[in-house]
This record gives structure tokens, sequence and C-alpha cells, in this order.
């Protein structure tokens, strides 16, 4: 499955705004194309920690890409989805 169809169907990606579509395009970036879709989207970083059983011991979404948490966040919940 392509990471923009994945994102969208988890609500995993955002729609560029106006002004970032103009600068993709300036910059020759086709975003539908890569996308294989006619939208302006990009996916959004995200991590997960998923129990044996199927629950979600930890989330963790955000939009921007260099905001990313410290593994030592999650250590504690994969401990207790291991145990």
């Amino acid at each position: 499955m392509h990471t923009t169809t994945s994102a969208a169907a988890f609500g995993l990606r955002f729609e560029l705004q106006d002004y970032l579509v103009d600068l993709y395009k300036s910059l020759k970036n086709d975003l539908p194309a890569f996308n294989g879709d006619p939208s302006w989207t990009l996916p959004m970083p995200a991590r997960y920690v998923i129990a044996p059983d199927g629950t979600i011991a930890y989330a963790e979404v955000n939009p921007d890409y260099t905001r990313r948490p410290d593994p030592s966040e999650m250590l504690p919940a994969i401990r207790k989805a291991a145990a």
C-alpha cells in the first residue's frame, strides 16, 4: 500500500495550504503525481506501540516531522505491552 493511501486510511495526512501548493509547484514538485491521486497532501509521522491483544499502548502523531519524541518516552509502553 502506498504511504499516502495508508496514511489516509488512518487519518494521518494533511492537505497543503494554497501558498505551499504554489511553492511546491514552483519547485517542480508534483505531489499529486507522486501520491498517485489528485490531492496535495503529505503524510504525518506517527508512532504506535500495539500490545499483543491489539490495544494501543502508545500513540504519537505530529505533522511537524522535526518534532520527534525521545525513544525513552516509548520504552515504558513497550515494556508494559511486552509483559
